[in-house]
């Protein structure tokens, strides 16, 4: 029998050693991207679907984060707590719903999206990419080009997230996301993108405070609440970059 536990972390290991050998220089790049949009004014966005909202919401309201990151939640989509659970799967795959969260965001001309989808083929990662991008907004797409090049687009379109996406980051897992097998059962299991997608948004916010503080702005870092003084910490800054934080 293989030593499965072993296998999963020697696979996380492998692809994260690939995104530090061939990502970095792409991080870098729309880091500075999106630390150029904050300082002329811009605000910051990230999106994700079910499974793909997760990375999103590790770098959102926590210690050693940006304070800038505001998530947009799609009711239904936003987690796995609807229920039956596959209501959220049929959710975004519907043409229209995108529409209907950006009209009642305060994302506007000039801020920044992140959309992460592993595959990009329903069409509310689609549809958010596209509306933001016509909206003026710039957008950067967390997706696996492997994935979505092996897949059809679910939108009438026929195009897929990324290709709405003025910046991509590619979290390197293969069509279908699990990589570990067994003769016995059917499918492979256990997936990665969840730690490649985290890992690369985070990667992608430590470059953002890099590029902020390389230009003199002190970026709002959250201290952790539960050390002596970061409560204090954490509402003094907050306070200063109200008008920046859309999600208190």
């Amino acid at each position: 029998m293989p030593n499965l536990p072993a296998a999963y972390f020697d696979a996380a290991i492998e692809l994260l050693r690939r995104l530090r050998d061939e990502e970095v220089s792409p991080i870098e790049e729309v880091g500075a991207v999106v630390g150029e949009a904050l300082r002329s004014g811009g605000r910051l966005f990230a999106f994700g679907c079910s499974h793909s909202s997760l990375p999103v919401q590790d770098i959102v309201y926590r210690a050693g984060g940006l304070m800038l990151v505001n998530p947009v939640y799609g009711p239904g989509i936003a987690a796995l707590d609807t229920r039956p659970t596959t209501l959220g799967s049929d959710i975004e795959k519907l043409p229209g719903y995108a529409k209907a969260l950006l009209d009642n965001s305060p994302l506007r001309e000039g801020d920044v999206l992140i959309v992460v989808s592993v595959s990009g083929r329903n069409a509310v990662p689609i549809e958010i990419a596209q509306l933001a991008a016509e909206r003026g907004a710039t957008v950067i797409a967390v997706t696996s080009h492997e994935y979505t090049d092996a897949v059809e687009s679910r939108h009438p379109s026929g195009k897929k997230m990324k290709d709405f996406a003025h910046h991509v980051l590619d979290n390197k897992v293969q069509a279908g996301d699990a990589v570990l097998s067994l003769p016995g059962v059917p499918q492979r299991f256990c997936a990665l993108s969840g730690v490649t997608s985290t890992a690369l948004l985070h990667a992608l916010v430590a470059a953002v405070i890099a590029d902020l503080d390389s230009h003199g702005e002190t970026p709002p870092v959250f201290l952790a609440a539960n050390v002596d003084g970061g409560a204090e910490w954490n509402a003094e800054h907050m306070s200063r970059n109200a008008d920046r934080i859309f999600y208190l």
